[in-house]
Order: C-alpha cells, then sequence, then structure tokens
C-alpha cells in the first residue's frame, strides 16, 4: 500500500495558503499548517488598505530588490502576474485593474484570504491555529535513512512530523508580538544564512522635526534618500507629514534604502521638493513676477494658492522670512532662500517607525541558498522556504503579494512532486 507523504507547511499567510492548496491538488498528499495566530491568513486583511491590491501587470523584477537578482527574476518567470489571475479565477475570486493595480471586484481584501480558506477546506487541508513553531529538525528515527528526509516539528501545541517542510512563516513586518524573528531563527537553525533584516514599505521619523507643525498636510512632493553625498533612492508622489516625520507611498518607496544606511549606521537625510512640476528657474520667474505685482502682500498671502495654509509659515520659517513682512520688503536673497527651502528641504532621519508599522522588510534569506526552480533550500533538501522569510521585497502595488502567491506556489507544487505543467491547475 502506498505510504500518504506529509507536508508541514509552517505559516499560513499569503505564501503559505498558496503553498498549501496547490500541493493538497496531488490527493496522495496530506498538507497541514500550523499558525500562530487563532486563524491564517490574517495580514492578507490589511493589504491594499483593507482592498488586498493582489499583483500588478507590470510584473518585472526592477520592482524588486535582493542581493541575487537573478533570482529573483527565475521566480517571477516560473509563476508571473499571468499564473496569478488564473488560479484566483479558478478559485473563484473577479478581479478589476485600475492603472495595473489589480483588486478583487468586491474591493475587500477578506475575499482573497476567504477563497484560499475555502479551496484549502474542499482539498483536505488541516489547519492547525495557535500553535507556535519553535524548532525543526530531522526526525531521530530516519536519521539513518537520509533519503526519507522526514522532519520534526516541534510546537506548544506537540510535535508534527512530515516528509517535507516549506517554510513560509512571514518575516518581522507586523509580526505578533513576541514573534518577532523566530522564523528567522527558524531558517538559520536549519544552515541557512541572512542578509541582514530592516523595515521596509514604512514611515520614517525625523530628528528635531522642523515641519512637525505642519502635521496632516498632504502635498504632491519628491522626496530624495541621501547617505553623505550619496543619493540611494527617490520617490514622487504624495506625502504626508505627520508629527514624527513623514508617510506616504514616496516615502515608503524610499524607506527600505534609509533603513539600510542606517543599519550600517550612516547618517541618512531626506531632501523634500515641495514643487516637484517646477523647475528652480521656473519658480524664480514664478516667484519674481508675483513679487512685482503683489508687491504689497505679506509673505504669507504671496504663496496662498501654492502651497497649503499650514505649510506656508514652516517654509517662510525655514527660508527665514516673517510671514507679516511686505513683498515689496523682501530681498534677492531671500526670495533665493525661499526656492531653495522649497526645493531641498533638508530632514535628518532618527530611524524608521519599526518592524511593527512595516509593511514588509528587506533582507531575508539568502535566495543563492536556493533553488528558485523549486524554492528547495540548497542546504537542507526537503525544506521549502516561502515569501517575505526570503531576501527579496518589492515596491507599493501588489509586488509583495505576488513574490508570496509565486513562491509559496513553485514550493507547494515541487513539495507534494507535482508534474503536470499545467499552472493553477490540479493534477
Amino acid at each position: 500500500m502506498k505510504t500518504m507523504r506529509a507536508i508541514g507547511i509552517v505559516g499560513g499567510g499569503a505564501s503559505g495558503l498558496m503553498a498549501a492548496i496547490t500541493a493538497a491538488a496531488d490527493r496522495d498528499v496530506h498538507v497541514f499548517i500550523l499558525e500562530q495566530d487563532a486563524s491564517p491568513g490574517k495580514k492578507i486583511l490589511s493589504t491594499g488598505n483593507g482592498r488586498c491590491n493582489l499583483t500588478n501587470e507590470r510584473m518585472e523584477s526592477v520592482c524588486y530588490r535582493s542581493e541575487d537578482m537573478d533570482q529573483v527574476e527565475a521566480v517571477l518567470k516560473g509563476f508571473g502576474f499571468e499564473d496569478t489571475l488564473r488560479v484566483f479565477e479558478r478559485l473563484g475570486l473577479c478581479v478589476r485593474s485600475r492603472d495595473g493595480y489589480v483588486y478583487p471586484l468586491s474591493n475587500q481584501a477578506a475575499a482573497v484570504r476567504d477563497v484560499l480558506l475555502m479551496e484549502a477546506r474542499r482539498l483536505g487541508v488541516e489547519v492547525h491555529t495557535g500553535a507556535r513553531v519553535s524548532g525543526i529538525c530531522l526526525a531521530a528515527s530516519h536519521q539513518s535513512r537520509p533519503a526519507q528526509k522526514v522532519f520534526r516539528i516541534i510546537t506548544d501545541r506537540g510535535e508534527f512530523c512530515a516528509d517535507r517542510v516549506i517554510l513560509s512563516a512571514g518575516g518581522k513586518a507586523a509580526a505578533k508580538p513576541g514573534a518577532e524573528g523566530n522564523s528567522y531563527t527558524l531558517a538559520e537553525s536549519l544552515g541557512h544564512s541572512l542578509v541582514p533584516v530592516v523595515p521596509a514599505l514604512v514611515q520614517l521619523k525625523v530628528k528635531e522635526h522642523p515641519l512637525a507643525k505642519a502635521a496632516g498636510v498632504r502635498v504632491e512632493a519628491a522626496v530624495t534618500a541621501f547617505a553623505g553625498k550619496e543619493a540611494l533612492s527617490s520617490d514622487r508622489g504624495e506625502v504626508q507629514i505627520t508629527a514624527y516625520g513623514i508617510s506616504g507611498i514616496p516615502v515608503f518607496q524610499i524607506s527600505r534604502y534609509v533603513a539600510k544606511a542606517l543599519y550600517e549606521k550612516r547618517p541618512v537625510r531626506v531632501e523634500i521638493d515641495f514643487l516637484p512640476e517646477r523647475s528652480e528657474e521656473e519658480l524664480k520667474e514664478l516667484f519674481f513676477k508675483r513679487q512685482m505685482r503683489d508687491g504689497k502682500m505679506e509673505a504669507a498671502e504671496y504663496l496662498t494658492g501654492i502651497f497649503h495654509s499650514k505649510l506656508i509659515p514652516e517654509l517662510l520659517r525655514l527660508a527665514e522670512i516673517s510671514p507679516h513682512v511686505w513683498m515689496y520688503k523682501v530681498s534677492r536673497d531671500e526670495i533665493f532662500r525661499l526656492i531653495g527651502t522649497v526645493k531641498h528641504t533638508a530632514l535628518e532621519i532618527a530611524g524608521t517607525n519599526g518592524f511593527e508599522n512595516a509593511q514588509v522588510c528587506a533582507g531575508g534569506v539568502r535566495l543563492r541558498e536556493i533553488d528558485a526552480g523549486t524554492m528547495e533550500s540548497r542546504i537542507r533538501k526537503g525544506l521549502y522556504i516561502t515569501g517575505e522569510l526570503l531576501d527579496a521585497d518589492g515596491m507599493c502595488g501588489g509586488y509583495n503579494l505576488q513574490w508570496a502567491w509565486a513562491t509559496g506556489y513553485i514550493a507547494g507544487r515541487c513539495a507534494a512532486g507535482i508534474t503536470d505543467g499545467g499552472t493553477g491547475q490540479e493534477a
């Protein structure tokens, strides 16, 4: 009689659920998930502001960062944007695209989680919640027969055995208190090394915040991060000024570079351009023309209609111009100073808003230690690693969920030994 193989999945997040339903399509495989939370897929609910931007039509490797970009490219070729749509269509999820950003038709992130859980139940996936994994090792009774590679998974709810283990436990981002970094410890205990892990897609804290009184203002701006004279990264979009620093998608996009530099003990500043659509020469023409026309206006009135009312006094203060001075009394040098402030307001960065507020992490298990075609460890046969645990992080816009779907699907398929070649189809 054929013995049913067991696949144990540590972590029931996006990549873990995808791995589970993919592996369980092989009816000769018993799949179980060990999830430390009260229910699987909880983090999916908060993605895309509760709407779940599950993938993106522009699925290119340039939208990711890793020390092993060739491996990232290989994974995305193995399971891309269209593959994700096929899988979710088969699960019954209807989607819509907004400028290439793909969301559920219902605009509910819960729909994405629910179709995954419904499929897991249909396929008989066993889900153990409230089970925190503290160790994974080769079962002693099988150490003399390494070809079988049977693992023993130790949890606070007892021990579980599996022929294959898929480590999908997620990273430090938005981690449950007391569980931060446990998944990285598990990977290291199994022989893997890590690229230093830092928060990514996260807000930034500012030292002696010069714009704190403008907290709550949202403004179209360009942000550029510098470590010394080196420009690290730049982005443009809606920036939000907060009491502690800066937020918004452009800030999220540059945050992983800031976090890496801070980890390396390098001083970091972010320069904000509050009028990116105008060059400095264009601003000179605008400001001097307006000064000639409206010389009997106070400086604060002079900037009305260009900047948010809460931002105006802060820009004037940084440019050392009184908000109540008549504009005809403002010197040419002061106008130049104001233009410099508008185009290059420098903020010294004190840190990020931490892992607890980060959407993802940068860094993780080195991809060179993983076979990108199978997601199997090159160090421990029978072990597969997926999702955020790996050294690959994407931009905002569905890229990190695509990474979860891709790595989960590839790992589930290969761990189960499915070879029919049909993406998203049952064996």
